[in-house]
């Protein structure tokens, strides 16, 4: 098969990868030395290989993960030719896994209903902090009511004995009493 451009064959691919059930991973590319344009692509199966070890020499250990890598086989090479077309030199049908076949080419019935249990799941315990985080806040604005009116009420008990004690003031300089001073 011949392609005008890399676009059109890795779009030829991933359209034939849904419509036989399985996923595209883009693998390899050669480029020019002189140049650095791509001159071929290897494209293939999303399970080809294995999956590299988890742990890392820098952080903490991953949480060990089911591997999506099977070693799958299934590849598609194309090559950009002198002629300016790009030609599949390589292709590997074979898969030596289950495809999946559905009508948008991307997992199955029971991925989908098992994906909306789980976020069913998340969105209840998220309302649940939600009625949480309400309740402490509104615990939070009542308290904050209440010192509002105790201290509003010591507030209005230092303004009276300060009115008081300014009207004794005023009495006392108009009788210019010394001992009124004290």
């Amino acid at each position: 098969m011949e392609f005008d451009s890399e676009v059109a064959a890795r779009k030829f691919y991933v359209d034939y990868a849904r419509r036989v059930g399985f996923v595209v991973r883009i693998m390899q590319r050669r480029r020019s030395g002189i140049d650095g344009r791509t001159l071929a692509r290897r494209l293939g199966c999303n399970k080809q290989g294995f999956s590299p070890n988890t742990k890392g020499a820098f952080g903490p250990e991953k949480k060990p993960r089911p591997s999506a890598r099977e070693g799958c086989k299934a590849t598609i090479l194309v090559k950009l030719e002198k002629s300016g077309k790009w030609v599949v030199t390589r292709f590997i049908k074979d898969h030596n896994h289950p495809l999946i076949a559905t009508a948008n080419g991307f997992g199955t019935v029971g991925d989908k209903d098992k994906k909306i249990s789980e976020l069913t799941m998340e969105l209840e315990r998220q309302d649940q902090l939600c009625v949480a985080y309400r309740e402490k806040l509104l615990s939070f604005i009542n308290n904050v009511e209440e010192e509002t009116r105790e201290l509003s009420t010591k507030v209005q008990l230092v303004v009276e004995n300060v009115r008081r004690a300014e009207s004794e003031l005023k009495k006392c300089s108009q009788k210019v009493k010394p001992w009124c001073l004290t």
